[in-house]
């Protein structure tokens, strides 16, 4: 039955945010035929709008709807969140800054632009473009399928909110490409801060207090199989390495770079790193909320299991106006990185698929229609993880999505740093990790990312993101030395040392005369 009061409330906010999408297209106003202003809103964006940016980029339905579904699930594992976004923000000092750069240097609007000069090569250039966009589809489908568990928490029937999901991101990432994530980042997160600091106040008083809270889980511990309220010793191996592959993969997606890029300085990503561990506190709270769902002794939507624990916590405890509210916060929530997502899937297929092998000499403004239409392309993509993979911890679609992108690593964030790997034992190592990490998803029938390596007696679960990413560092470095010892060629390096420098060596146009660099970030 559909609750009239909820989803009146809904429909407002989310049309108001709609709305502040698609006038997003004039602010900053630039020419969004051009893919720099379409995609990356013209590299214009300072501390503040950054800090929102970055933030709705990573704290996106993942944490709204995945992670208090596997902590409502399972338990304590599923607190690996906080750790993981703890150990990430240091990755920004020391790969993001550089390759804001480098990129801002050369001219790059992808990863794969790096790779291609870094490493002279065509083909692990496309390896790393074909890996970002297929990673960030199980991303997107996450972000779709947070917005349809929030709609039909209100009575709505799948098919239909399913379709308007898709319907409203789709159109208004068409028409106003990075601006509008961007503007209705600020909106959502002023949202989203609001509706969980009320129920993390508010709803356990009615539940005996967090004394109460932590009671009804620990019963729930010593009557339920599969959930604990501590870590047990056979699950650290498990904890850590979700962490440790979730904390490498996240500054490697092509959505994060972009976010990243469209901003006007590298102090801006520094100053912005500084920030974000703020939105660490918010995941805590998120998080606590799965356990909370299990003191309230919600009713959990069948066609939705676990996943619908967050909703069902708020439909049960909240008003109906003020459930409208919370459900439209986490929609919004899923909106603005799923749109952000699809827009540098966009650019990567632009820049360094159609571009590079089909017409190497369209004009901007082609790029920019081509951008735009792959961008609806990638979102009907997601839904066929929605529609073909299994769903019922929703986790399990960023999980995957990590496996393959942190496959880009030793290219993009080692290659930061050093050239020193055969761009062959490159391509070799990447489409090695791949298959390794898909291999062990698919052995567990897609339900879990979590792979039990056994040796003899001896079973390590470990996440299949890291263990995929040992192989291919692992074939990287033999099949380098292997390479190079044979005398293979290994492409010439086209950046120089300068590309790296936050401040340009000064410039000498006569002998006589000296002019000062200006500053780069």
């Amino acid at each position: 039955m559909i609750d009239i009061a909820a989803l009146t409330v809904f429909i407002v906010a989310f049309a108001t945010v709609t709305v502040l999408g698609f006038l997003a297209a004039r602010w900053h106003a630039g020419d969004l035929s051009r893919l720099q202003e379409w995609g990356l809103a013209g590299k214009r964006f300072g501390t503040i709008i950054s800090w929102f940016l970055l933030g709705g980029d990573i704290y996106t339905a993942y944490s709204f709807i995945a992670v208090p579904a596997l902590i409502f699930s399972e338990g304590a594992l599923g607190f690996f969140a906080i750790p993981y976004l703890t150990l990430v923000y240091p990755l920004v000092f020391l790969f993001l800054s550089r390759f804001w750069v480098v990129a801002r240097h050369r001219g790059y609007l992808t990863p794969a632009d790096f790779v291609r000069e870094r490493f002279d090569s065509r083909l692990l250039a496309l390896l790393v473009a074909v890996t970002g966009i297929l990673a960030t589809m199980p991303y997107i489908a996450l972000q779709i399928y947070g917005i349809e568990v929030s709609l039909a928490q209100m009575g709505v029937p799948l098919e239909v909110s399913l379709f308007v999901a898709f319907a409203i991101l789709a159109a208004y990432t068409y028409v106003s490409g990075l601006r509008a994530p961007a503007m209705i980042a600020l909106v959502k997160d002023a949202c989203i801060w609001l509706v969980v600091l009320v129920a993390v106040i508010y709803i356990p008083t009615q539940l005996g207090g967090f004394a109460g809270v932590f009671a009804a889980v620990h019963q729930k511990a010593l009557t339920t199989s599969g959930f604990h309220d501590s870590l047990l010793p056979s699950q650290y191996s498990t904890y850590v390495t979700l962490a440790l592959g979730s904390a490498l993969a996240l500054f490697l997606y092509p959505h994060t770079l972009t976010g990243m890029l469209s901003t006007n300085s590298s102090k801006v990503i520094k100053r912005s790193a500084a920030l974000l561990p703020a939105y660490t506190i918010l995941i805590a709270l998120i998080g606590f909320l799965g356990y909370v769902a299990i003191a309230a002794h919600v009713s959990i939507s069948p066609g939705y299991g676990a996943n619908s624990a967050l909703p069902a916590l708020f439909s049960k405890m909240f008003p109906s106006w003020f459930l409208g509210f919370a459900l439209a916060a986490i929609a919004i929530g899923a909106l603005v990185p799923s749109a952000v997502m699809s827009i540098a899937a966009a650019n990567l297929f632009t820049r360094n698929i159609y571009r590079e092998y089909f017409r190497p000499g369209c004009t901007e403004r082609e790029e920019s229609s081509v951008a735009k239409t792959a961008s609806l392309v990638v979102k009907v993509g997601a839904l066929v993880f929605i529609i073909f993979l299994p769903t019922s911890l929703a986790i399990n679609l960023q999980l995957l999505s990590n496996i393959w992108i942190i496959q880009t690593l030793p290219a993009v964030f080692l290659g930061l740093y050093t050239n020193w790997p055969h761009r062959l034992a490159l391509s070799i190592g990447l489409v090695g990790g791949l298959l390794v990490g898909t291999w062990m998803v698919v052995v567990e029938n897609f339900k879990s990312s979590v792979y039990p390596l056994t040796v003899g007696s001896f079973t390590l679960p470990v996440y299949a993101a890291v263990a995929g990413l040992v192989v291919n560092l692992l074939l990287c470095i033999v099949l380098t030395i292997i390479f190079k010892g044979a005398g293979i060629v290994a492409g010439e390096d086209d950046t120089a040392a300068t590309d790296y420098e936050v401040y340009p060596v000064p410039v000498i146009q006569s002998p006589q005369v000296y002019v000062k660099p200006s500053e780069v970030g």
